[in-house]
């Protein structure tokens, strides 16, 4: 079944790489969607595609790239927006 999701990624994940990892994960499943950084020094990410795969991309949240170190992802449901790829956003 085909899923909105958003993530909010607290921790050292900011001026670590994380975006660019996040993205490159992301293809690599074949999910939609976009990431950026947020003023309060989280990374937000909306993500669309099958829920099994989006299932991975959180798994990998938690961990992000080697120098990243989560806190905590919160996730939410949210309403298909019908992404054709995914982008860094500034």
């Amino acid at each position: 079944m085909q899923k909105h999701i958003s993530l909010k990624v607290t921790g050292r994940v900011q001026g670590v790489h994380y975006r660019v990892s996040a993205r490159a994960e992301a293809e690599r499943l074949g999910i939609k969607g976009f990431v950026r950084n947020e003023p309060d020094g989280s990374v937000y990410i909306e993500a669309e595609a099958d829920e099994v795969l989006l299932a991975n991309l959180i798994t990998w949240c938690k961990e992000g790239p080697p120098s990243a170190s989560v806190d905590d992802v919160e996730i939410n449901d949210g309403t298909w927006k019908g992404f054709t790829e995914f982008v860094v956003k500034r």
